[in-house]
């Protein structure tokens, strides 16, 4: 596993999403009605940061074109956004949220 230091949980409101660049890729970093989760930060179906829209329960709106995607599974809820998204583990350590880039 490659663990990856992002931010202070405390850094991210209940319900919003924050943007975390590491190595060239941008990823979306959520705390969701049920938690913290990442994934891919741009938008299956174009290219726009999912780190831009809105969470809503443990659902992220793209703000091109408010395809929705599941936050913890990736899954694309409705159109136009039809791919699912990327996932990746997170965890919290001491106040401290770290997302494993390896898988």
């Amino acid at each position: 596993m490659s663990w990856v230091s992002v931010c202070q949980a405390a850094d991210i409101d209940s319900e919003d999403v924050y943007r975390f660049d590491h190595e060239g890729r941008s990823y979306a970093i959520y705390h969701a009605e049920s938690g913290f989760f990442a994934t891919a930060d741009i938008c299956t179906h174009e290219h726009a940061h999912l780190s831009a829209g809105l969470v809503i329960g443990d659902v992220i709106e793209c703000p091109l074109h408010q395809g929705r995607f599941h936050i913890p599974s990736g899954r694309a809820l409705s159109p136009p956004a039809c791919v699912n998204l990327k996932t990746y583990t997170v965890k919290v350590e001491s106040g401290t949220l770290f997302v494993d880039l390896d898988r």
